[in-house]
C-alpha cells in the first residue's frame, strides 16, 4: 500500500494540496530536462518510461481508489504521465518544455475535447486517461508551434 501511495503522489508531490497538479508538471519538465537534454535524437528510451509511468499509474490509481476515494487530488501520477506524453518527441530546450507546460495544463484543466470523457472509465483507467489525453492534445499543439517555426 506504501508503494502506490509514494508513487500515485509522485513521491509525495501530491500532499501539497492546492496546486499539486502543476508542481508535479512543473517537476517532471525540470526532470525532462536532466534527463532528455542529451538525448538528441534517441526518443525510445523516453517512449518506453512514459509508457512505464502510465502503466504504473493505472495500476496504484486502482489501488488508491479504494482508499482516498475515485481520482483524488492526491493521486499526481497521471499529471507526470500527460506532461510526459506531451514532451515526446519534441527537440528538449527550455522554451519548448514551457510551451509543452502550458499546453499540458490548458488542456488538463480545462478539459475540452471529450477529455472528461475519459474520466468516467473505472479505476486507474479513468484516473490516467484524462491527463494521457491532454498530454497527447499538448504534444500536439507543440508540433504545430514548432513547425510554424514560432519557437
Amino acid at each position: 500500500m506504501l508503494f502506490h501511495k509514494i508513487t500515485s503522489t509522485s513521491f509525495g508531490i501530491g500532499y501539497i494540496g492546492k496546486g499539486a497538479g502543476t508542481a508535479a508538471a512543473v517537476a517532471t519538465c525540470l526532470v525532462w530536462y536532466a534527463l532528455m537534454r542529451a538525448e538528441t535524437t534517441n526518443f525510445l528510451p523516453a517512449a518506453l518510461v512514459t509508457l512505464g509511468i502510465t502503466a504504473l499509474g493505472i495500476w496504484s490509481g486502482n489501488v488508491v481508489e479504494s482508499i482516498w476515494g475515485k481520482d483524488h487530488n492526491r493521486v499526481v501520477i497521471d499529471e507526470v504521465a500527460g506532461m510526459c506524453i506531451a514532451l515526446l518527441w519534441i527537440p528538449v530546450t527550455p522554451l519548448n518544455i514551457f510551451v509543452g507546460l502550458v499546453f499540458f495544463r490548458f488542456f488538463d484543466i480545462l478539459k475540452p475535447l471529450f477529455i472528461r470523457k475519459l474520466e468516467d472509465l473505472p479505476g486507474g483507467w479513468g484516473v490516467m486517461f484524462d491527463d494521457v489525453l491532454a498530454g497527447v492534445y499538448a504534444n500536439i499543439c507543440l508540433h504545430l508551434f514548432l513547425k510554424l517555426n514560432l519557437s
